[in-house]
């Protein structure tokens, strides 16, 4: 495990339950990515939660602490906007179920914005977390997706983790609803699991699989993507996953912590027996 440590150039991190906790961030998360600086290690931020623009998650971060760039951060959106744009250019109009903030940065990206108007057809049927949503939306979203519209979600979470005393229902559970409704399930889902995210982060500062550590707390979401892209899977136990579940997991995380503390001095002990190794 060390060897593969060794290689890790760029790590990507998940954000509820591996750097915060509903609005509370961990302790061991400032230390942790000053290590990762003193290393040269560089760090992108990523999500699968699509109900926040990519600026709202920055202002979100500097609220709690840290100081991040545009591109230190990755939202189930941009990949998506990323997904349309390289393998459906002609896909130009979409009716978004999403929030505010989202449509403005699918707007924002180069699309028309259909309306909640039968007259006015889309493309496409986009579906992200909306904890806005409106009930005749969700209705027509259905009528476009039953009509045979390409219908893409962002990413398949069925809840989000919260440390408030709800449920919060998630894109996977509404997109679960249009399918019941319609019969078709999304032709695309992109966000984790999905390996586009992670392959999105190594295009975009020209790494490959093994130089990259998908960090998180959920076996069937972080893990499972970065077994997927041929990352190295490192499992925090600050969030959803207990390390009995994690234990009987298939396939077994690369590496299992309790923190992220815990993973800064694994990290530092293996650059540096590298960095002192002759040759």
């Amino acid at each position: 495990m060390d060897n593969n440590l060794s290689k890790v150039r760029h790590v990507a991190l998940d954000m509820d339950g591996t750097i915060y906790k509903g609005n509370k961030l961990f302790r061991c998360t400032n230390p942790f990515l000053a290590i990762l600086r003193k290393l040269g290690i560089g760090y992108t931020f990523i999500t699968n939660n699509s109900s926040k623009s990519a600026q709202d998650y920055l202002r979100n971060l500097r609220k709690l602490g840290i100081k991040a760039g545009p591109d230190q951060l990755y939202t189930s959106t941009q990949a998506t906007i990323e997904y349309l744009h390289r393998h459906h250019p002609h896909i130009r109009r979409l009716f978004v179920l999403g929030t505010k903030s989202m449509r403005g940065e699918v707007a924002a990206a180069g699309f028309s914005l259909a309306r909640d108007n039968a007259a006015d057809e889309p493309d496409a049927v986009l579906v992200g977390f909306d904890t806005q949503l409106i009930y005749s939306r969700l209705c027509r979203a259905a009528y476009w997706v039953k009509r045979g519209k390409p219908f893409i979600a962002t990413h398949p979470d069925r809840v989000c983790p919260t440390d408030r005393p709800t449920l919060l229902v998630d894109c996977g559970s509404i997109c679960a609803a249009i399918e019941k409704a319609t019969g078709r399930a999304p032709t695309v889902t992109l966000g984790k699991p999905a390996p586009c995210m992670i392959r999105g982060i190594l295009h975009r500062h020209g790494l490959r699989p093994e130089n990259l550590a998908m960090v998180g707390d959920r076996l069937y979401t972080d893990m499972e993507m970065a077994h997927r892209a041929g990352a190295l899977g490192v499992l925090v136990l600050t969030g959803e996953t207990s390390a009995a579940e994690a234990a009987r997991h298939r396939p077994k995380p690369d590496l299992i912590v309790s923190c992220l503390c815990e993973f800064g001095r694994k990290l530092s002990l293996a650059h540096r027996v590298k960095s002192s190794s002759p040759g």
